[in-house]
């Protein structure tokens, strides 16, 4: 296996040191605009087959012809959304197979926007499905921690704990502190904004995907790993376009735990229109208030030092169990951030999400994932995967509700 992975900001320098760590792969090219950055993602681990290169991710041309010059078998996509289709159709363009962690970017519905979806998101992406399969190539979409790991939660759920399923509901939140900092979000702000203030989409069995207002039906979930309550909010994500493609549900939710004073700042954001990406004019340049607010705040890759506490991804499940009675479970991933900092120099959040492509990776280079076509972490076995992320010591866990 030869990878290229594009970006190398905190996620795709976390990944870096995950996989520096196992030895399926004959080479690893980390790829970004800014080939300093590159390079000191790498820095170490040149031995264990790193390599830097400089690349242009919103140039499909681009991605294809670096495919092409280090005979690149895997593309793993660690930069923002507005890239993945320039970067899936690089990688398809090159006979590579392709990873993402976010997927092909949605456009509300014009005139109902809190009612109805328009271009939902991975939509693009799921339009070349055919075309993939046809090819005998797989692009495995939405492979990171949320959509992700909690796509592999559902899987298991279904095959192993389930008899029939009312509803899946995924619910993240942490109680990470960072020093010094009143306002500093774990993850790229400018994703968290895309994510939080889009129309959220739901999915129930007879209606199909819906939408309904940003920030919505609040509640308070207890958050397991010392983290407690913390107030969940309907946000727009993957997964409830992704799990009703293979597992029967009768419903499915997103809700991301916020609290209050991010909920706040966001509908703040909102308000002023700083969440608009559209460039305005400001003097003699013109400028992306999303691209000014990402600006204004720290590196989330740099945080990790001044950063304390927990982050929980999980899948909350309930229904009837195989026996008939009725179940309700809770799985769910839970990452220390003075843990994930000790052992691999990565905050807690960006770790999380880096490790899961990192297993699928290595699921896909011995054979134990096979498959061709489009497709999300549900069409595949979790049993192996969940069996990886033991084994790479960062175990997930069970609770009975």
């Amino acid at each position: 296996m030869r990878v290229l992975l594009v970006g190398a900001g905190g996620v795709g320098t976390a990944a870096v040191g995950i996989a520096a760590r196992r030895d399926f792969y004959d080479e690893f090219v980390v790829a970004d605009y800014d080939i300093e950055r590159a390079r000191a993602a790498v820095a170490g681990h040149e031995a264990k087959g790193f390599v830097a290169a400089r690349l242009d991710a919103s140039s499909a041309r681009a991605v294809a012809a670096l495919c092409r010059e280090h005979a690149i078998t895997h593309v793993l996509n660690a930069v923002d959304p507005r890239f993945v289709m320039p970067i899936f159709d690089g990688a398809y363009e090159a006979g590579a197979d392709y990873l993402d962690m976010a997927m092909s970017l949605s456009r509300p519905h014009p005139e109902e926007p809190f009612a109805r979806t328009g271009v939902k998101l991975g939509d693009e992406q799921f339009a070349a499905a055919g075309r993939w399969l046809d090819a005998g190539r797989l692009a495995l979409v939405g492979m990171g921690v949320e959509p992700g790991l909690s796509d592999v939660f559902a899987r298991y759920a279904a095959d192993h704990l389930f008899g029939r399923i009312d509803e899946i509901g995924i619910r993240d939140g942490g109680n990470l502190v960072v020093a010094g900092y009143d306002f500093a979000p774990s993850f790229s702000v400018w994703t968290t904004i895309e994510e939080c203030l889009n129309p959220p989409v739901i999915w129930e069995a007879g209606r199909g995907w819906f939408t309904t207002e940003p920030l919505s039906e609040p509640e308070v979930f207890d958050f397991p790993g010392g983290i407690g309550e913390v107030e969940c909010v309907h946000v727009e994500h993957e997964e409830v376009l992704l799990i009703p493609r293979w597992i029967d549900a009768r419903r499915v939710t997103f809700k991301y735990g916020l609290g209050k004073e991010f909920i706040d700042v966001l509908k703040t954001l909102r308000k002023l229109g700083l969440d608009r990406t559209a460039p305005v004019r400001v003097g003699g340049v013109s400028v992306s208030p999303r691209d000014v607010v990402a600006a204004c705040l720290p590196d989330p890759a740099g945080l990790g030092d001044k950063m304390t506490g927990s982050t929980c991804a999980g899948t909350l499940v309930t229904g009837a169990g195989r026996d008939g009675r009725p179940r309700s479970v809770y799985l769910y991933h839970v990452v220390d951030n003075e843990w994930s900092m000790r052992e691999y120099g990565s905050q807690a959040v960006v770790w999380q999400t880096a490790v899961n492509p990192v297993i699928a990776l290595e699921l896909l280079a011995t054979g134990a994932w096979r498959a061709a076509g489009v497709l999300g972490p549900e069409a595949f076995d979790a049993v192996p995967f969940l069996d990886k992320l033991i084994e790479y010591g960062s175990p997930w866990q069970l609770r009975e509700q």
